[in-house]
């Protein structure tokens, strides 16, 4: 069964705050129940200041990266160093501040012939890394939430949403820009982790997000809707804007 919380913050910049508090947490408690801390990247302009502000965090309440992992949800299939690349964000703002090691991260494959190839090269990079099982357990997974209701790669209506016997897959872009083909994490592998925690920011998000988090529509409308942890916890970061009528409950 999937434990929910929601956290609301007054403004983007204490909901960076309050994520980057809450995956230095997430990293000492798996460190310490495992010995290694796996954490899957995603896109947009909310995590890219807690990853700056998680780079520069110092003392006891910096990560370990020497025993931290990172994994990407989903990319678009652009060269990484391209303004687009999820990659190129997380490297401006944590990679290149801070001391994680280049073979403790694992950016998806975009500069191969196609997405297909990348998806299947990925599935193979996470195999190597995680073992022959059935599903990768992330310790924790971050996630946005389009305008649209999608998450990862995961767009309304795509064939994508019906994958479910494999960890990766590709699809053509969705209805929102940049319309490049992607490549994404499936919705079994999103919910094997430990925890997976939205990161959601902005009045355009306010619809989409009350939808999701009331579980009122159906995947295909509102991807979002299908991420549920079978054994771990989902936790919604938002701030005022983006809760709506909620941010009144």
């Amino acid at each position: 069964m999937t434990h929910t919380e929601l956290m609301i913050y007054r403004e983007p910049e204490e909901l960076a705050a309050g994520a980057a508090e809450r995956i230095s947490q997430a990293a000492a408690e798996s460190i310490a129940a495992r010995g290694r801390f796996t954490l899957c990247l995603t896109g947009g302009s909310t995590p890219r200041r807690a990853y700056t502000l998680l780079a520069q965090r110092q003392g006891p309440a910096a990560v370990d990266w020497s025993r931290t992992f990172l994994f990407f949800g989903d990319e678009r299939f652009v060269p990484p160093d391209d303004d687009r690349s999820n990659y190129k964000m997380a490297r401006e703002s944590l990679l290149k501040n801070a001391p994680i090691a280049v073979d403790h991260v694992f950016p998806m494959p975009t500069n191969v012939a196609s997405p297909q190839l990348g998806a299947a090269e990925y599935a193979g990079m996470l195999k190597q890394f995680f073992g022959d099982v059935a599903w990768p357990e992330f310790d924790l997974v971050l996630l946005g939430l389009g305008d649209d209701g999608h998450t990862a790669s995961l767009f309304p209506g795509a064939a994508a949403l019906e994958v479910r016997d494999r960890w990766t897959t590709c699809g053509p872009p969705g209805t929102l820009p940049p319309p490049v083909d992607r490549i994404t994490l499936t919705f079994p592998l999103l919910n094997a982790a430990r925890q997976v925690m939205f990161l959601v920011s902005g009045a355009n998000k306010a619809a989409a997000f009350v939808d999701v988090y009331q579980g009122r529509v159906s995947v295909e409308k509102r991807p979002a809707v299908g991420i549920r942890p079978v054994n771990g916890r989902l936790v919604w970061l938002v701030d005022r804007a983006a809760a709506g009528p909620l941010a009144n409950d």
